[in-house]
């Protein structure tokens, strides 16, 4: 990787912040391109870093100009950028299709025009089962590549990545809790028996690692994670901040679930188990329908979907020791302290 260079679309993000720190840490890649659309972001990411092997681009994956220009320039590709936001998505749709499945489409056809060696795209849990229009178009990413990478005509690979929630990354829910203890508000939730996949930035970077180094043509890469009932998590939170907020119930929103899927039931027949993480390897039928029509696979109904209720589910105490180890959460108590 040492001569190589990256791209992060998306870059400014949460995941882009972690992955940045720990390339330039361990001087993997020559240069790394950020491709995002806001400015103000980069801006700050620049101070930040200080360095020149990091180049910004102001662009639009939405743009198959804006992609190309900095596409050509590259060997491997980390394609981050997405409309993430539930509540946005529902709003607004087709905004959500424009980013997720077609700024995906023209990052891929770039990648094969330019002899990328290797995209890996980064999805959601949400994509398994999706009932709101985040996940839906998150699902249409991974079958864009998916699909892409059955038919594509040069060397360039294309895999994927799937993980729940990413614990203090932007919008997600811990540091709005936070902010409400440090309020002295009452923490919501909507409903106390609500679980969800928990990770940390670091176990997403490490992810997203084994998939550029192992990830097949096709193939999406899951990492085992636990799970945390929402009610769970709002106290360990009380108790590491030592508050006497109270927990208020609100009632589940318009389209949330009450869990989240990692693999569905039809994902586990091409699911391999590889210690650590998953291994969904594509539905290899191709143009000939009887493969759609005419034959079926018994082993569907012998498989269980790996959803965060029938997953690991951490108790307070575990949940306590994982949060009291987020940076956002560490910083936090220094200054209280």
């Amino acid at each position: 990787m040492s001569n190589k260079k990256l791209l992060i679309t998306g870059g400014t993000g949460s995941f882009g912040n972690a992955y940045l720190n720990r390339v330039l840490n361990n001087n993997k890649f020559s240069e790394v391109f950020i491709l995002s659309r806001d400015e103000k972001k980069q801006d700050d990411l620049r101070k930040k870093l200080n360095t020149d092997k990091v180049k910004f681009y102001i662009g639009d994956v939405r743009d198959p100009y804006s992609v190309n220009q900095v596409v050509k320039n590259v060997d491997f590709i980390f394609h981050a950028a997405a409309l993430k936001q539930v509540p946005s998505c529902e709003f607004f749709p087709i905004e959500a299709v424009k980013t997720n499945i077609m700024g995906t489409e023209n990052v891929l056809n770039a990648a094969e025009q330019f002899g990328i060696k290797k995209v890996v795209i980064l999805s959601t849990d949400k994509a398994a089962y999706p009932i709101n229009a985040m996940g839906m178009t998150k699902a249409l990413m991974e079958k864009v590549m998916i699909s892409k990478s059955r038919y594509i005509n040069s060397s360039t690979l294309f895999c994927g990545t799937r993980y729940g929630n990413v614990m203090g990354s932007r919008g997600s829910v811990i540091p709005l809790f936070i902010n409400q203890i440090k309020e002295g508000k009452d923490i919501t939730i909507t409903n106390p028996n609500m679980t969800r996949f928990i990770m940390t930035l670091t176990n997403a970077v490490e992810l997203v690692k084994h998939a550029f180094l192992k990830g097949g043509q096709g193939e999406i890469l899951v990492q085992k994670s636990p799970a945390v009932k929402i009610d769970t998590l709002a106290k360990a939170l009380l108790k590491i901040y030592n508050s006497k907020s109270k927990i208020k119930i609100i009632g589940i929103r318009h389209g949330e679930k009450m869990y989240e899927t990692l693999i569905t039931n039809e994902e586990m027949v091409f699911t391999e188990d590889m210690g650590e993480y998953y291994k969904i390897s594509p539905d290899s039928r191709d143009l000939n329908y009887n493969s759609y029509f005419s034959e079926g696979n018994s082993l569907f109904d012998q498989k269980a979907e790996i959803n965060s209720n029938n997953s690991k589910l951490l108790n307070l105490d575990q949940t306590i020791s994982i949060l009291e180890n987020l940076p956002i959460i560490k910083t936090d108590l220094k200054n209280i302290k």
